[in-house]
């Protein structure tokens, strides 16, 4: 079901997703410098936050370089046509920084949760809409359940409130074919708009991304340079050219995405590009949340074991978001077994 003619919804989440693939240290001056070249660029949405939304930054989930209201004002101060975004995880964010978000001009907040969890947005989105923005529902670790499991929860969610329905590959597991069974079964059913939001784990990103489109999804993620957890986002400059030499219209300037991934994020980035190194890739064929990446090299530096054994029995147990304490906890587990057979020996 092809959406052509009709402009594709474009949202930039190299401030929220991209926060993962610097330890979320960006500080408001560079968030701002992002902000005023993708107000040249021209993507619908700007999403800025933790990496794991409002109300992220904890020991937990690593502490941020500033505050999200910090964040926000930066970002906010540069934007005319492109317009302020927001991600918020129920158990991680609360009311309290969704006012905080309406209050520092943010237009569109989505409410993210795990694949069978849609029934815990209700409230979240309720506030959202009588705050005034725009509460967007979004179902994470997509791959995990089937496309009739993932209609059902979009059903909820769209009875929610909710203005459309995002499908995160968050651990970038997905091959074209089970993006195009999920997405076209949403699209077909829902009355509301289908999103796609993919990650680079197996290097299927543009190819996923392109089949979220032609199945009728009419938002979609990307980041600049494809920044973000695991081995990152799609780069939102290479789908910009993609989207055009398939015929879909959006908002964004080619040349002016381009400027700013090269000229503006990349120096900021040092050795943080994402790229698909071993654990990557790994994270993307065990099915695991793109974001244990730097959680999982830490645990495996710490207990001398290695991080894709970490990923691989995270796997095994579909650790998920929001259960970073595990990885802990695994870790210690395969040191005292690592220890155990070298006795043995």
């Amino acid at each position: 079901m092809e959406r052509k003619g009709d402009k594709i919804t474009i949202l930039d989440a190299t401030c929220r997703d991209g926060m993962h693939a610097v330890a979320h240290q960006f500080t408001p001056e560079q968030v701002g410098r992002i902000a005023a070249a993708l107000e040249k660029a021209g993507p619908d949405y700007m999403e800025v936050s933790h990496g794991d939304g409002l109300g992220g930054s904890s020991i937990t989930y690593g502490r941020g370089a500033a505050s999200d209201g910090r964040w926000l004002a930066a970002a906010r101060r540069e934007l005319k046509n492109t317009r302020l975004s927001s991600m918020l995880l129920p158990g991680i964010g609360t009311m309290d920084d969704l006012r905080l978000a309406a209050d520092e001009g943010v237009e569109m907040v989505r409410i993210t949760v795990h694949c069978t969890e849609a029934d815990i947005t209700a409230q979240h989105i309720a506030l959202t809409r009588e705050l005034s923005m725009k509460p967007i529902g979004v179902l994470m670790m997509t791959h995990m359940v089937g496309p009739e499991k993932l209609l059902e929860q979009g059903r909820i969610l769209a009875d929610n409130g909710a203005e459309a329905v995002y499908l995160m590959d968050s651990a970038g597991h997905l091959l074209p074919d089970g993006v195009r069974a999920r997405v076209s079964l949403l699209a077909q059913k829902l009355p509301i708009e289908v999103g796609f939001h993919a990650h680079a784990n197996l290097d299927m990103h543009i190819a996923n991304s392109i089949a979220a489109l032609e199945e009728g999804a009419s938002y979609l993620d990307g980041t600049l340079k494809g920044l973000g957890a695991g081995a990152g986002n799609a780069p939102i400059e290479v789908l910009a050219a993609v989207m055009t030499m398939y015929g879909y219209e959006s908002n964004l300037d080619l040349y002016a995405i381009e400027d700013a991934a090269d000229d503006v994020l990349r120096p900021m980035l040092g050795a943080n590009l994402p790229n698909i190194d071993k654990v990557a890739l790994t994270i993307g064929y065990a099915g695991v949340y793109s974001s244990f990446s730097l959680h999982a090299k830490r645990a495996a530096a710490n207990y001398g074991v290695d991080a894709r054994d970490i990923m691989m029995e995270c796997g095994r147990r579909k650790v998920v978001g929001g259960q970073e304490d595990i990885i802990i906890e695994v870790a210690a587990q395969l040191a005292e077994q690592k220890k155990s057979e070298g006795e043995r020996l």
